[in-house]
C-alpha cells in the first residue's frame, strides 16, 4: 500500500507538505510545480486517501503562528515547533489550516476549527481574546499566568543555569551574556528566563557583569555583531553563554577573525541543539531544547482535549538537556 511517506520521499518533500497539498490546504506555500509534482506522483503510485475514524477525518485543527513566515525560515526552532504539530496531524489523519497573526482574516481562515495551537509570543490581550474565539487552545513557547490559558513551554531557566554552573565547573569567571530582545504581538517586551537566569546566577557567585552584556536579535548576524562589540571591550571573557545557537554560531566566527581559539582562549555554550551545531568547529556545545516535540505534546493536547471534552488547563514544562561538544573547555586565565 502507498504511503504519504512515499509519496514524500519520491517528491523531496515533507511528509506533512504531501498531506496539506492532497487535501488542498492553500495556505501551505509551495510552487505550483511541487504542488503538480505531489498530485501527479500520488495518481501514478496508486495512492488511496485513507478516510480513517469518524473522529480524526473530521478534526481541524489550526496552527496560528506569532512570526511571519520569514522569520521561520530564519529561526529553526521555530520551524522544528510546526513541524511537531504537523507530524502528529498527519500520523492522525487530522486536517490542518495554517494561518499567521499578522493576517487580517486569520480568526476566518480559523473559523470553523476544533482546536488550535498558537505557536510563539502573544500579548495578553491577544491570548484572551483567542480564548473567546475557540475554547480548545494551547500556546507553545509563551508563559502565561491566564488561568484559562494552557502553555506549553521549553524551562529556559533552568536550561540556562546548568549551562552556567558547566562553565563555572570549568573554572570560568568573566562569563559573558549574548542574547536576543522579543515582542509580544508588537511592542511588549518578552521577559527572557534566560538572561534571568544569568543574572540571579552571576549575581549569587558574586561574579561581575559589567561590560559582559549584549541583546540584540536572536540572529547568527546579531551573534556576530555583539561579539565583535564584546571583544572591543575592557573586559575580554573566557566564556560565552549564548541565548541560541543561531546567536552562538555569529559569535565564534567572531572570535576567531580576531584571531582567538575556541576553547582555548573563549568557551562557548548555548540554546537549541540546531542541525548546525554539531558541525561548526569546533562543535558547540549546547542546551537541547527539545521543540519539535513541543509541537507535537501540544497537538496532541489540542487533539484529545477536543475529543474528550476536557475544559481544565494545564501549564507544561519541558526540560533541556546538556548536549557537551568541542567548544568548551577549562578556563586557564581570566581575561583581562
Amino acid at each position: 500500500m502507498v504511503t504519504i511517506k512515499d509519496i514524500a520521499n519520491e517528491c523531496g518533500v515533507s511528509p506533512a507538505s504531501v498531506s496539506r497539498i492532497l487535501n488542498n490546504d492553500k495556505s501551505l506555500q509551495v510552487t505550483e510545480a511541487t504542488r503538480k509534482k505531489v498530485i501527479e506522483t500520488a495518481g501514478r503510485l496508486g495512492y488511496v486517501k485513507k478516510t480513517g475514524s469518524k473522529n480524526k477525518a473530521s478534526f481541524r485543527l489550526g496552527i496560528l503562528q506569532w512570526f511571519s513566515a520569514q522569520q521561520e525560515l530564519e529561526d529553526e526552532y521555530y520551524l522544528r515547533i510546526r513541524r511537531g504539530v504537523e507530524d502528529f496531524c498527519v500520523k492522525n489523519a487530522i486536517q490542518i489550516i495554517r494561518a499567521y497573526r499578522t493576517d487580517k482574516d486569520f480568526k476566518e481562515t480559523l473559523k470553523d476549527c476544533n482546536g488550535l495551537v498558537c505557536v510563539g509570543k502573544f500579548a495578553h490581550e491577544d491570548a484572551e481574546d483567542l480564548i473567546k474565539f475557540n475554547s480548545n487552545i494551547v500556546f507553545l513557547d509563551m508563559k502565561s499566568d491566564h488561568p484559562e490559558v494552557t502553555t506549553i513551554t521549553v524551562d529556559l531557566y533552568t536550561a540556562a543555569k546548568e549551562a552556567l554552573t558547566y562553565l563555572r565547573g570549568l573554572g570560568h569567571e568573566k562569563i559573558a551574556y549574548l542574547g536576543g530582545i522579543e515582542y509580544a504581538s508588537g511592542s511588549e517586551i518578552v521577559s527572557d528566563d534566560r538572561k534571568l537566569a544569568y543574572q540571579i546566577y552571576m549575581q549569587k557567585n558574586k561574579l561581575s557583569t559589567s561590560g559582559l552584556v549584549k541583546e540584540d536579535e536572536f540572529t547568527s548576524a546579531s551573534g556576530y555583531k555583539m561579539m565583535k562589540e564584546l571583544l572591543k571591550g575592557k573586559t575580554i571573557p573566557t566564556a560565552v553563554f549564548a541565548a541560541s545557537d543561531a546567536i552562538a554560531i555569529g559569535a565564534m566566527k567572531a572570535i576567531k577573525e580576531e584571531g582567538l581559539r575556541i576553547p582555548e582562549d573563549i568557551s562557548v555554550i548555548s540554546i537549541n541543539d540546531n542541525e548546525m551545531s554539531e558541525f561548526t568547529e569546533p562543535p558547540l556545545t549546547t542546551m537541547r531544547a527539545p521543540s519539535y516535540d513541543m509541537g507535537q505534546h501540544g497537538a496532541n493536547i489540542v487533539y484529545v482535549a477536543g475529543n474528550l471534552d476536557i475544559k481544565t488547563p494545564l501549564k507544561v514544562m519541558i526540560p533541556c538537556t546538556m548536549i557537551v561538544r568541542g567548544s568548551c573547555a577549562e578556563c586557564t586565565k581570566q581575561g583581562n
